[in-house]
């Protein structure tokens, strides 16, 4: 984490209350078309160390969010998600592309290919703790990302590929890398 600080400290942000730490959400820059749809958490974000930083992308990629387990649906997701837009809009980035693990898909896994399985939380038959929540967020699903995290069980190695397009992007105008705070 701290050569994530190093290397792009506005995308790294946490969210706390009473002095305590209940969530982060950590991102990157990158030049999208070097990526493909099928990608890795370790590939595209170097193995967490995030030397695949690239301050000439329009991508802001969301590689962590975490929130504490007792505090999960009292808005801190949406605090982090609120700054990551805060962010793509301030750096003059197209878009927020991300992953999302599909940890309700292990009760499907049987019945139904993951492509299915999300497809269904995006038509609102099933609810995934995760795709549901981007969904609401104003994200996009683009499609399923087969061995993105392999030893995640929950998700059998699938992520959702989520996007969120940057209303206020100018192509005319540079990126721009904000100095101090973003909130």
């Amino acid at each position: 984490m701290q050569h994530q600080l190093e290397v792009f400290p506005q995308g790294q942000i946490i969210a706390e209350s009473d002095g305590q730490l209940v969530g982060a959400a950590s991102a990157l820059v990158v030049l999208w078309d070097e990526w493909q749809v099928q990608h890795t958490w370790q590939e595209i974000t170097a193995r967490g160390s995030f030397d695949t930083h690239n301050p000439e992308g329009r991508t802001l990629y969301g590689a962590e969010v975490f929130v504490h387990p007792h505090l999960r649906g009292a808005g801190i997701g949406h605090a982090l998600y609120q700054a990551r837009r805060r962010l793509c809009r301030k750096m003059n980035l197209k878009r927020i592309i991300a992953c999302g693990r599909l940890p309700g898909y292990h009760r499907y896994a049987e019945q139904m290919s993951a492509q299915l399985y999300a497809q269904k939380v995006v038509w609102g038959d099933i609810n995934d703790p995760v795709l549901s929540f981007q969904l609401r967020e104003e994200f996009r699903f683009c499609g399923t990302v087969s061995g993105y995290i392999p030893e995640d069980r929950e998700s059998h190695g699938y992520a959702s590929l989520i996007v969120w397009l940057n209303p206020r992007f100018n192509k005319n105008k540079p990126t721009r890398i904000p100095e101090g705070d973003i909130l």
